[in-house]
């Protein structure tokens, strides 16, 4: 029954509408946005994979730049930001 609830949390993520894309986009920006440090930039990827959202995170460091990527499970909602990616050449 959870799962269920959780689907018809999440459908409008899955429709393809201009509106249910952009929730889904917001849904992925903001929880992509509460695990990065602040002022990171996310681009979200627009449409997400069947099942999952994706986005690229940018975090500026002393350094250079860091970039990361956000997950985004379409089911539940949750969402993982792997470690920074080697540097780029």
């Amino acid at each position: 029954m959870l799962s269920l609830a959780a689907a018809l949390l999440f459908a409008p993520a899955l429709a393809s509408t201009e509106e249910a894309w952009e929730t889904f986009r917001t849904q992925v920006q903001d929880a992509c946005l509460a695990l990065a440090e602040p002022g990171s930039r996310v681009e979200v990827s627009p449409f997400g994979s069947e099942s999952y959202g994706g986005a690229l995170v940018v975090t500026k460091t002393a350094e250079g730049e860091e970039r990361s990527i956000c997950i985004w499970s379409k089911a539940t909602g949750a969402a993982e930001l792997t470690a920074p990616l080697p540097p780029e050449d």
